[in-house]
């Protein structure tokens, strides 16, 4: 069966996941990787963001436009900026990190680079959506979920938990994406539920199982709409971006949440912290609030499709309310070890 193409707009996203999983297999050491955006005009704002151009300069135009503070950024792998900043230190050009999951802005707060948030700032979501320090707040939610191919299984038929993916019976019919920010978080967050032999034993039972490896998420959707896989793990909104795009008629993947404590069940954030120190602290606390403006989570809601995590914001068409979902109880501060995490990947052959 031939591989389904990407859309227009999913090719830039495609290139920058090939080009940056190379560099996201570590936390330390990556300055020969190569950072985007060199050059950074520091007399404007300057965000480091995990989060790609395409979904949110958009925002970031807004908020110069509203405030009259001018950003320069500097646009990269999550997982890589997070490891700039550390090298970095206190001689970094940041004057706030906007990260694609908790984990990395956890491993920047437990170096002591993160400034504490006011409390009107932090107060504006659900304290599980932000740091349990103060150094971090979460600006937009994603589910992860099992993607599936109807025409090979039923909703019924759809695995309830992660760790039924190691059975036999899905002997490469199952998709992942280890080199994705989201993806490791996962499986930081399995580490932190249920323990470290768990994790280790459950990636080890993925490779022998013969799981089917893809550099991101979006490759992963496309896998189980050609039938090349059965299931597949990815985030919530590739799907719902997908369908607004194609219409739902033209998305043949069907998506599963699953319920309890389950791993796959997690909600994590993007989120956003200010860089200490920083000479533009009033500037920089003003971004991250812009970021939970109704503006703002209206955008990431209906343009991004991902959870706006302040009240009385609409949920993009056919998605569950985050008060439905059974999610894991999980500090997301605690997804601070990626490093360890993406060594227990490397040590499963998935990487």
């Amino acid at each position: 069966m031939p591989v389904r193409r990407s859309s227009p707009h999913r090719g830039p996203v495609l290139r920058r996941a090939v080009v940056g999983g190379a560099c996201a297999v570590a936390l330390i050491g990556v300055s020969g990787c190569g950072l985007l955006g060199d050059g950074l005009d520091e007399s404007k704002l300057v965000v480091y963001s995990g989060r790609s151009e395409e979904l949110v300069q958009p925002i970031i135009d807004d908020f110069t436009q509203a405030s009259g503070i001018e950003v320069a950024v500097r646009y990269g792998d999550t997982a890589e900026l997070a490891a700039q900043l550390v090298e970095e230190g206190d001689q970094t050009a940041a004057d706030v990190y906007f990260a694609q999951d908790a984990g990395a802005l956890g491993s920047l707060s437990e170096a002591g680079l993160l400034a504490e948030l006011p409390q009107r700032t932090l107060s504006a979501v659900p304290a599980r959506f932000r740091s349990s320090d103060g150094t971090w707040v979460g600006t937009s939610g994603r589910a992860r979920v099992m993607v599936y191919d109807p025409s090979q299984l039923s909703l019924s038929a759809v695995p309830d938990s992660v760790f039924e993916l190691t059975d036999p019976r899905w002997n490469g019919k199952v998709g992942i994406a280890p080199t994705n920010a989201s993806f490791q978080a996962f499986v930081t967050a399995m580490r932190v539920l249920d323990g470290d032999e768990q994790a280790r034993a459950w990636l080890e039972g993925l490779a022998v199982n013969d799981v089917q490896t893809f550099d991101n998420n979006i490759l992963v959707l496309n896998a189980a709409e050609d039938g090349l896989i059965s299931v597949g793990l990815i985030n919530h909104y590739y799907w719902y971006q997908q369908v607004a795009e194609e219409g739902l008629a033209a998305v043949p993947a069907r998506l599963k949440f699953l319920d309890s404590d389950d791993p796959g069940a997690l909600v994590n954030v993007a989120g956003a912290g200010v860089l200490q120190p920083t000479d533009r602290e009033a500037d920089a606390q003003r971004f991250v609030e812009f970021l939970l403006s109704r503006e703002a989570q209206r955008f990431f809601s209906e343009q991004d499709k991902e959870y706006p995590l302040i009240k009385g914001v609409p949920l993009a068409e056919g998605l569950p309310p985050l008060s439905r979902l059974e999610t894991p109880r999980i500090d997301l501060s605690d997804l601070d070890s990626l490093d360890e995490t993406i060594q227990m990947i490397e040590e499963a052959g998935l990487l």
